[in-house]
């Protein structure tokens, strides 16, 4: 399923390809001598959508932090803006209209930098795409949410294997995701909203597709209205890390891969996503997280050909990147605020980040044209 999904575009390819992307990065001492700081890893304008948060309120950032990392800030302004250029069929933009919201997206996060704040998405304020997307998401009801993804008998709910978005997983499988849950659910205040009642396998994304995931079913505040669905997924060592020990970027001794993207994940957003715990199941880390709708992101591709639309979606990108950096700052070898504004401030660094994406575009348009014509791609 998934190299039959990075066959469809170059952008695709590299939502895919997350490791390939670093492993073509150049050498550049302009962008690799940037202050270092936490980043995403894997980050593209597919990669910021709407979250449930533990306070049930709805905020819009990064939504996948699975490669997170430290690094130069400047990889993942780099990665946003290849995935924008890379992107443009699959925006519905011309080529120049692509150039044109990338360098939106430049100055957005070069501002937010100099201003030295983070600050978060309101939903009050959120204007354009983002604003429907908080829309949509708030006025939506848990039971017609159930109602997407589950079956309903009687007054008992089971998740909807459709082979689209789950399948079936083995009775063995719900035995040991139960087990798992249950484990976990023994360290809670109220381990009855954990109680399993279905399990099924997880489809969704496209760099994560053949690792481990199951979408968990439970009792929630009751049923069949009051259930609650839980993302469960294997944590993998981050694609960059590679790149990072051959560049001497060291990175913290974390307990595990799963420790390490929930620790991030909570550091950077600026509040936390609902049920977002590290979780040992049987000696594989996982993530546990509040389940998040692939369809809980903006619709950047439906902005009408009205250019100020996709400007302003794409420039809202750049500032909640450059408002999660410096959340982060100064902590576990991340530069520190100051360092980050006084980078901000330099001139040199734009128009090579610029050429450098362009660069990548290219060679990712490469690597996918060398896909399709392998064995996986063909």
């Amino acid at each position: 399923m998934k190299y039959a999904k990075m066959r469809q575009s170059p952008f695709v390819f590299l939502r895919g390809a997350c490791h390939l992307f670093y492993a073509a990065l150049p050498a550049d001492p302009v962008l690799d001598n940037a202050p270092l700081a936490w980043c995403c890893g894997d980050l593209h304008f597919e990669n910021f959508g709407s979250y449930k948060a533990d306070n049930r309120l709805v905020y819009f950032d990064i939504n996948d932090y699975d490669e997170a990392a430290l690094a130069p800030c400047t990889w993942d302004i780099l990665r946003l803006l290849t995935s924008i250029a890379c992107g443009a069929a699959d925006l519905n933009a011309t080529v120049a209209e692509a150039l044109a919201v990338s360098h939106d997206c430049l100055d957005a996060y070069r501002e937010e930098l100099l201003h030295g704040k983070p600050l978060w998405v309101e939903a009050e304020t959120a204007q354009g795409l983002v604003r429907d997307l908080f829309d949509s998401v708030q006025d939506r009801a848990r039971a017609d949410f159930l109602d997407r993804r589950t079956v309903k008998k009687a007054k008992q709910r089971s998740l909807r294997v459709d082979g689209v978005k789950a399948l079936a997983a083995t009775a063995e499988e719900k035995a040991r995701v139960t087990e798992w849950v249950d484990r976990f659910a023994a360290t809670q205040p109220h381990p009855g909203f954990f109680r399993v009642l279905d399990v099924a396998r997880r489809i969704a994304g496209t760099g994560s597709l053949g690792v481990m995931r199951y979408v968990v079913l439970v009792e929630g505040k009751g049923s069949p209205d009051g259930n609650y669905l839980l993302d469960i997924k294997e944590a993998s060592p981050s694609a960059l890390t590679g790149v990072l020990q051959q560049r001497g970027i060291v990175q913290p001794a974390w307990s595990s891969e799963a420790e390490r993207i929930v620790a991030l994940q909570k550091r950077m957003q600026a509040v936390d996503h609902a049920f977002l715990y590290s979780l040992n199941a049987d000696g594989t880390p996982c993530v546990l997280r509040g389940l998040q709708p692939s369809e809980d992101r903006v619709a950047i591709g439906d902005w009408g050909k009205k250019l100020d639309h996709l400007r302003a979606t794409v420039a809202t990108m750049g500032r909640i990147l450059a408002w999660d950096q410096l959340r982060a700052s100064g902590r576990g070898g991340a530069a520190n605020a100051d360092a980050l504004i006084e980078f901000a401030a330099r001139d040199d660094w734009r128009p090579a980040l610029m050429e450098q994406a362009h660069d990548m575009l290219e060679r990712t348009r490469a690597q996918w044209a060398e896909f399709c014509k392998s064995d996986l791609g063909s």
